[in-house]
């Protein structure tokens, strides 16, 4: 199993930082979620570790070995792309077999290797047929198929679901992480869909602008967010936001006045600026020492609703695991549950608690 680390990696475009100076190891056989908005250099990040970006400053070493200069082929690495990038005139099983034809592997030993990988794949029927005659769940999993072929230290996936439905990333996402507890093999793997990363990967890596903000295992992530940024990140819906005050102990009033409970013994001093967190499911509907919030949006999904709200000036989501009745324009008595609040630093934001 392939361990690698990056030390002090840089990565500058046309003179423009990308990646400033990123520290990371990632340990044999883990599962690795790369996510971040567009542009906080996760793509660039899994290109110079595959070998098809050069890296300006730092070291990557995999398995003692430094393979800054390697050239892609020889580093041993599998990429599996978020446009499939199939030979269209192969068919499934050429397509499969390429990468041992071009290592001089005996037919028939590509023939055994090729039905292995297919059945596991559930491609066995589709041998014959061409890309074109694939759908994109199909054609996702001839390109998985082409890179287990290649037995290689490290696969490398960059966002592979993004172009299929809804039930078809379930599926494929299923399908990823079976593959990953059978091979057992170092996976790195880049996302935009921070539930992917969530339910996927052994430990997340978030970035923001090139830096890392957070890494950790995806409930570490939810529970304890390190800052701001990650809690609004991670957790779909995302969490809800106020930037306030701590005016007495266990209250935050925010700056429109409403007031948050916060549990007791939180770490924070009164007066003390504040961005107070709580997540949608972590709203209750009660009527005692309740918050007006009125109704703009209902979005019953059968087992859950989820209710756009406003508080104050602030737009609000919440998300309760039960049929609410509500109507927009109509105000609910609710109130964030204090066991679950989350306060950050104004400034920094660091998490306080």
């Amino acid at each position: 199993m392939a361990t690698l680390k990056l030390h002090n990696i840089s990565k500058t475009f046309n003179g423009q930082t990308i990646i400033p100076d990123l520290n990371l190891t990632i340990q044999g056989g883990e599962f690795i979620a790369l996510v971040g908005p567009s542009g906080c250099g996760k793509s660039t990040l899994l290109r110079m570790i595959a070998g098809l970006e050069s890296v300006d400053g730092g070291e990557m070493v995999l398995e003692g070995e430094v393979i800054n200069d390697l050239s892609p082929q020889d580093r041993n690495m599998a990429m599996v792309f978020q446009n499939y990038a199939l030979y269209p005139h192969m068919t499934v099983a050429e397509n499969l077999g390429f990468s041992l034809k071009m290592q001089r592997v005996p037919a028939s030993q590509i023939d055994q290797q090729v039905r292995q990988a297919a059945e596991t794949l559930g491609l066995t029927a589709l041998l014959t047929r061409k890309p074109a005659q694939l759908s994109g769940g199909q054609r996702q999993r001839v390109a998985m198929g082409r890179a287990i072929l290649r037995h290689p230290r490290v696969f490398l996936f960059d966002e592979p679901l993004s172009n299929l439905d809804a039930k078809l990333r379930v599926e494929l996402r299923s399908e990823i992480k079976a593959l990953h507890q059978r091979l057992n093999t170092t996976m790195i793997y880049v996302t935009h869909d921070q539930i992917e990363a969530m339910t996927m990967a052994d430990r997340i890596v978030v970035l923001r602008d090139g830096h890392i903000e957070q890494v950790g295992t995806p409930l570490e992530l939810y529970d304890r967010p390190a800052n701001a940024f990650v809690a609004s990140f991670i957790g779909s819906p995302s969490m809800n936001l106020f930037s306030g005050r701590v005016e007495q102990q266990g209250v935050v009033v925010t700056d429109d006045g409403i007031a948050l409970p916060v549990r007791q013994g939180a770490g924070v001093d009164i007066g003390q600026r504040v961005v107070y967190g709580v997540r949608p499911q972590h709203f209750i509907l009660t009527a005692e020492a309740a918050i007006d919030a009125q109704v703009n949006v209902v979005e019953p999904t059968g087992s859950e609703t989820q209710i756009l709200l406003n508080i104050g000036q602030q737009k609000v989501t919440t998300l309760f695991h039960q049929r609410v009745t509500a109507t927009p324009g109509e105000t609910l008595k609710i109130a964030p549950d204090a066991r679950h609040a989350h306060l950050f630093d104004a400034t920094s934001g660091l998490r306080l608690n």
